[in-house]
């Protein structure tokens, strides 16, 4: 939802001012101020509470990141390093309030990680704002291993306040920017029919043949690649990328279209959930995206076990502009 398009909910107004305590009159961090955790189902405002809230803090001593692109570059920064510490001051600098959009721990390894970056930026005072679609308490929800996260959850109860941002409207699903699209939002998402002519083919391809993109050790086969990456799903899901490649992709192309894209109920849950990955990125980095798959967006989702954030993934394609199956001739 963008400011101006329509009224806010009672939680979008309560957030907001919740938000607005973190700063002084002079509209500054108040650095022994808790921080706060916003969290919701996707689509319900979350990141543009934030972003306004980012917008108009009167400092330079702040820094917003989604937390795929961040863990990707303090995954790097840690590696060259040696040192959480250092891989912080790196990036962070001297910064007095940090945003991370999308927070969520899915992996017992970041979770160790992500632990130790609570722990240093707690530490510091620094004020932290968090969205996410989990409560804390539903962190690294795998029963293996939630137990292993409880303190730094606990930690997170201790020095953040928890605001639910729910209300009963997914903004994006409303699909309510048609005169304003660009960025993500100027993307499309295409059903093609069974049978296509040379003639619809020819109009999803630029004819630049197949080429081969290298992401450091990796090798990624895509159709064209370049001022629009064109790759099939399969090249991009079904083999083992992770959000760090997916970052450097969005970086590099500005413009992306994913084919063939087939009922994620039928691919194995990892591939569904680099595809989660993959539009929280390209969502993030503002890019243009045009999705063509197997079926209309309900039935692509429809019956998918085991992926979480499924339900984002589907709130964000939402955003794109939808289009019916075409006559086959």
């Amino acid at each position: 939802m963008e400011p101006g398009v329509m009224q806010w909910d009672a939680d979008q107004v309560r957030t907001a001012a919740r938000l607005r305590e973190l700063l002084d009159r002079r509209g500054t961090p108040i650095r022994r101020h808790r921080g706060i955790y916003l969290h919701g189902r996707p689509g319900r405002g979350k990141t543009m509470l934030m972003n306004r809230f980012f917008a108009e803090i009167a400092s330079e001593r702040k820094r917003r990141y989604h937390f795929h692109q961040f863990f990707a570059r303090l995954h790097a920064a840690a590696h060259e390093s040696g040192s959480i510490d250092a891989a912080v001051d790196e990036l962070l600098g001297d910064a007095l309030l940090i945003c991370f959009d999308e927070f969520h721990v899915h992996d017992i390894g970041d979770a160790m990680l992500i632990a130790r970056l609570l722990d240093v930026l707690f530490a510091r005072r620094v004020v932290l704002v968090v969205t996410s679609n989990y409560p804390p308490h539903e962190l690294l929800p795998n029963p293996l291993f939630h137990d292993r996260f409880v303190p730094a959850i606990e930690r997170i109860l201790a020095r953040m306040d928890v605001v639910s941002v729910d209300g009963p409207i997914d903004y994006r699903a409303l699909n309510s920017r048609k005169d304003c699209r660009t960025g993500f939002a100027a993307g499309r998402y295409i059903v093609p029919p069974e049978r296509r002519t040379s003639h619809d083919v020819e109009a999803l391809s630029d004819g630049s043949g197949n080429v081969e993109i290298f992401i450091g050790a990796r090798t990624l086969r895509a159709i064209a690649a370049d001022g629009t990456l064109v790759i099939d799903f399969a090249d991009l899901c079904g083999v083992p990328t992770s959000a760090a490649d997916y970052v450097v992709l969005a970086q590099r192309f500005q413009r992306w279209e994913i084919r063939d894209i087939p009922l994620l109920e039928e691919v194995p849950p990892d591939q569904a959930m680099r595809l989660v990955n993959v539009i929280d990125v390209l969502y993030d980095a503002d890019c243009e995206l045009t999705v063509v798959a197997a079926a209309a967006l309900h039935e692509l989702v429809q019956d998918v076990h085991g992926v979480p954030d499924i339900s984002r993934l589907t709130s964000r394609l939402c955003e794109l502009s939808q289009r019916a199956p075409a006559v086959a001739r």
